[in-house]
């Protein structure tokens, strides 16, 4: 019985965490689909290229919850339906997966950052505020949000290891920290080229994904440079 709860509590993170809340967002405030400009990610820190604040720290905060809520539920559950770690993670994982991979929006996602912050921040919240701690200090030093994501992302497994030991929940911790910086693999190379756009740089429109148009949502990004991201 344990083995179907758990398997309905993954499916049902996995679906949570396939809100894709940037096009949520933008389509409710009359913006232009994030798809279809800047770095053509569906995530805050694209949203923010927009020049609307306000979307991108709803943005943020949506993302964030569906990674941080479906782990806590997990967690509250557990005693009813027998549930150990593994299954907590897996939850977590889910979640991340679905932003990555969101089946209501043709598994066209993001990169997971503050999904996966919401995880860390369920999972342990100490591991999860070591590792916001080295985004933001890599982020307000290089102004690279990117950058300062793949490094967090890098250091979080390790800060499991040395803070908590190989729990059951380092598996999916390492698995969401690889994720994260391959998704981030054209961001490597474009700040290895000196080409990344810094955080707030808003960037012109880039070719919206198959079935999209710049325009979809009613609205448009204020200004664009002439640099894309």
């Amino acid at each position: 019985m344990s083995v179907i709860t758990s398997l309905g509590a993954v499916g049902v993170a996995y679906l949570v965490g396939s809100l894709s809340f940037a096009v949520i967002v933008s389509r409710a405030m009359g913006l232009s689909d994030p798809r279809s400009y800047g770095s053509g990610n569906p995530g805050a820190t694209n949203v923010l290229r927009s020049g609307n604040k306000a979307a991108a720290l709803l943005t943020l905060v949506f993302d964030a919850l569906k990674g941080y809520v479906p782990v806590v539920a997990a967690l509250w559950l557990a005693p009813r339906f027998g549930w150990g770690e593994p299954t907590v993670g897996a939850v977590g994982l889910a979640a991340f997966l679905g932003h990555l991979w969101p089946v209501f929006f043709r598994f066209q996602g993001g990169k997971g950052v503050a999904t996966a912050a919401g995880v860390l921040l369920a999972l342990n919240p100490w591991l999860g505020l070591a590792t916001l701690a080295s985004w933001a200090l890599v982020a307000g030093f290089t102004r690279y949000s990117s950058l300062a994501a793949i490094v967090a992302a890098a250091f979080a497994p390790f800060f499991q290891m040395l803070g908590w030991g190989a729990t059951p929940v380092l598996l999916p911790i390492t698995v969401m920290s690889l994720l994260l910086v391959w998704r981030h693999e054209g961001n490597i190379r474009k700040l290895l080229a000196g080409t990344e756009s810094r955080i707030g740089q808003k960037a012109a429109p880039t070719a919206p994904p198959h079935g999209h148009t710049a325009g979809h949502g009613g609205g448009h990004p204020h200004s664009h440079s002439k640099r894309k991201h």
